[in-house]
């Protein structure tokens, strides 16, 4: 994939070389999966810093990240018990910890934003730590639905910023889309592609276009499943059941809500229904609507199209 870039003319041996530079990762938010990449990151000798707002948000993120390091010492190491305890520890001591977004950019080869899916707090965090970040110093967001172009508008750097959207659980899905916006260049979507593989990765090339590749397909199929039964053309049960043993897909489109959450789902279909109103792919639902406005999200809270208590 080619981008419009005064830097093309590198050419793709700098891109190596840039690639290869990528050691030093700020990865910021320590939730599910912030702290699923730094595990991952750390894994494949990385240098990470994970910040948050916290102490407490960042102890518990490195407390998940260790519990997840168990389970695979448990399938890798289960002959060998003394070299899984060493290669948690070695992990773990590749990771640290800070508050201080600022000061962790300041070192970094990447800095990669796991946060909240605002817009404004994704533009304010990094036209932040544009100024902070030394020149070289790629940035990148794992957002799931707002554009990059949009997220990276804040800084100067419109060529050394993409996106890395990873999917959940970190540790264990394969994918990783890499997206470009018309403004980054060759050698910077080269690096993000090249880190995605360091860390055992399958990246896929995307552009700057609602949802990428995987939700911009997965969200509007979710949506027509939710109309499928608000019309009464199917229970939800036998939709589930229809597209598993049908379409092979391992969940159904309302246990795949559950799982994702009922208000990401909502959150991403009212931002594309509001830049595109006339797309039917994505109109409003409003079952969906409803269960998000009574706190019925999924299993996170217990309930959604399904319950789970």
């Amino acid at each position: 994939m080619a981008f419009f870039t005064h830097q093309v003319c590198r050419g793709l041996s700098s891109s190596a070389v840039r690639a290869a530079a990528i050691k030093h990762v700020t990865i910021i938010g320590g939730g599910q999966m912030g702290a699923g990449i730094a595990q991952v990151a750390a894994s494949t000798g990385h240098t990470v810093t994970l910040v948050d707002t916290s102490d407490d948000i960042l102890k518990k993120a490195v407390k998940g990240i260790e519990g997840s390091l168990k389970r695979v010492v448990k399938k890798k190491f289960a002959d060998k018990p003394e070299a899984g305890e060493e290669f948690i520890q070695k992990v773990l001591q590749n990771v640290s910890v800070s508050t201080d977004a600022g000061a962790a950019a300041q070192s970094s080869d990447l800095v990669l934003e796991a946060i909240v899916e605002n817009l404004k707090i994704k533009q304010d965090l990094f036209g932040r730590l544009d100024k902070l970040a030394p020149t070289h110093t790629i940035f990148a967001s794992n957002t799931s639905s707002l554009p990059i172009s949009d997220i990276a508008s804040s800084t100067n750097r419109l060529d050394r910023f993409g996106g890395l959207h990873f999917f959940n659980p970190v540790p264990m899905m394969k994918l990783v889309e890499v997206i470009g916006t018309s403004a980054t260049s060759q050698e910077t979507f080269d690096s993000l592609l090249n880190f995605s593989k360091a860390l055992g990765k399958t990246p896929v090339s995307c552009k700057d276009t609602p949802g990428f590749i995987v939700n911009r397909l997965l969200v509007p199929y979710v949506l027509e499943a939710i109309r499928l039964h608000e019309r009464g053309h199917g229970s939800k049960e036998d939709i589930d059941i229809a597209m598993k043993l049908g379409a092979g897909y391992p969940m159904g489109p309302f246990e795949l809500s559950d799982y994702v959450g009922l208000d990401t789902m909502k959150f991403i279909m009212d931002g594309w229904n509001e830049k595109d109103p006339d797309n039917p792919l994505f109109a409003p639902s409003e079952m969906l609507n409803k269960l998000v406005a009574e706190g019925k999200y999924g299993k996170k809270t217990g309930e959604g199209f399904y319950k789970y208590k």
